[in-house]
């Protein structure tokens, strides 16, 4: 994965005001930390640091002060309405060095027609070198039947990249498409099951309106009196 250089100024302000004043500029506060340093309190410029973020496990060249330093993302804390980052805590790596980090599940190919694909798991802990973290484990479900399974022994990863899970661990499951009376009755136990009463929809039978009865010596609605 390539590198990602992005700047960082030192943070000498703390807080929720600070931090307030910080993202109201358009930079996020960050902390740097890891092999056993002193943790490094910097801000980030918002918008270099939310492109850059795109990317799952996205290796960053830190720039500060004349320096560069390695980092991967542990903790990105992220506005939960307006998605904008509000915090992010960056962990030190060195070339070389082997992390573990999760990596995305993503799925290439066609299954056959009226296959059901169940994605049991959507991301995976992985062992690999810093500068050499895949962005995504491609999983081919080509021509996939119904009741086959992909298990993490079938998975084919790139060179120097270790599974850190077992063998027989799920990853993706085949099974029918459900019929429409399937889906029904898995609705109607699943409204039971809530305490969903459904409504029966009868159709009202269409009455003719009737005519209005006039007081005795005067004319019905609609009928009109010839001069």
């Amino acid at each position: 994965m390539a590198e990602i250089k992005i700047q960082a100024e030192p943070r000498t302000e703390f807080g929720k005001g600070a931090a307030r004043r910080i993202r109201r500029s358009g930079a996020v506060p960050a902390v740097i930390y890891g092999h056993g340093e002193n943790p490094t309190h910097v801000t980030l410029p918002g918008h270099d640091l939310m492109l850059a973020l795109k990317s799952a496990n996205a290796l960053l060249s830190v720039e500060m002060d004349g320096k560069s330093q390695l980092a991967l993302p542990k903790q990105v804390q992220r506005d939960p309405i307006k998605g904008f980052i509000e915090h992010a805590d960056l962990l030190l790596v060195r070339r070389g060095e082997k992390v573990t980090v999760n990596v995305p599940i993503h799925l290439v190919g066609e299954a056959e027609p009226d296959v059901l694909v169940v994605t049991e798991t959507t991301e995976l802990p992985v062992e690999a070198e810093a500068t050499h973290i895949p962005g995504a484990i491609e999983v081919s479900i080509e021509g996939l039947e119904v009741g086959s399974q992909i298990l993490a022994s079938d998975l084919k990863l790139p060179e120097g990249v270790t599974l850190r899970v077992e063998d027989d661990h799920l990853i993706v499951n085949a099974t029918a498409q459900p019929t429409a009376e399937q889906l029904e009755a898995e609705m109607a136990e699943a409204e039971a099951e809530a305490g969903v009463e459904r409504e029966e929809h009868v159709e009202a039978e269409e009455v003719e309106p009737e005519a209005a009865e006039a007081p005795e010596g005067e004319p019905a609605e609609g009928d009109t009196e010839s001069e």
